[in-house]
């Protein structure tokens, strides 16, 4: 290669270096891991973002196995919804691979209400019956899909979000992440079900209610 055109080919690799160091933390997944293996050590004194390596010894082969999410899970609440999820807390071979899954299982008719999960996009794939899947943008479009077995829908990180039964029985569906630790914020419980409790002004002025409306509301979710 010439004098100039190794220069020029340098130049670019090191603006490729330096956009990648630059780019927001928050534009990526889960960092990538730097060793073949990281199952997490759930019982460490030592508090991470994530959790500590188990040492290499005490892995054994169920630590990259899971049945989480094989049992339906009880529906029998005013949703008519219940998830099982396998995040890194339960299924300590997820550590460092940023991937994580959850099953939720749908009585007919059931929801699982608007949230959003700020660690992660979300793919869905309908096992059973159909389930309409929506989200909303920061311009308050909503993008929506009824979505039928062993079809997808995708729903970008952060994003608020919602998925209906809209069939004819039960429904099932997975949801996979890409991070081990999604997290997850559902507005309503964030509002109305909080520890301590959200000040009723900020509640009155956000909702336009009165206090007694407010209240009434609260009521609903004391539960929860």
């Amino acid at each position: 290669m010439a004098p100039a055109a190794h220069s020029v080919v340098l130049r670019v690799l090191l603006a490729v270096v330096v956009a990648a160091a630059a780019a927001p933390r928050g534009a990526l997944s889960d960092a990538p891991p730097l060793q073949d293996i990281c199952v997490a050590d759930l019982q460490a004194a030592t508090a991470v973002d994530g959790f500590p390596c188990k040492a290499a010894a005490a892995v054994t082969d169920d630590d990259f196995f899971s049945a989480a999410i094989v049992p339906a899970s009880d529906t029998r609440n005013p949703f008519g919804v219940n998830s099982t999820r396998a995040t890194v807390s339960m299924f300590p071979g997820l550590n460092t691979l940023g991937l994580s899954i959850t099953r939720t299982d749908l009585a007919l008719g059931g929801l699982n209400p608007p949230h959003s999960h700020p660690r992660a996009s979300e793919l869905v794939m309908v096992l059973k019956g159909e389930v309409t899947v929506g989200f909303t943008t920061g311009t308050n479009r909503l993008y929506s899909k009824a979505v039928r077995e062993n079809e997808l829908f995708v729903v970008p990180r952060g994003l608020q979000h919602y998925q209906l039964n809209t069939g004819a029985g039960d429904a099932v569906f997975v949801a996979m992440f890409d991070s081990q630790s999604p997290g997850l914020v559902v507005p309503t419980f964030a509002m109305f079900a909080t520890k301590p409790a959200m000040p009723m002004e900020v509640l009155t002025k956000t909702f336009l209610m009165g206090e007694d409306e407010v209240t009434a509301m609260k009521s609903k979710f004391a539960a929860f």
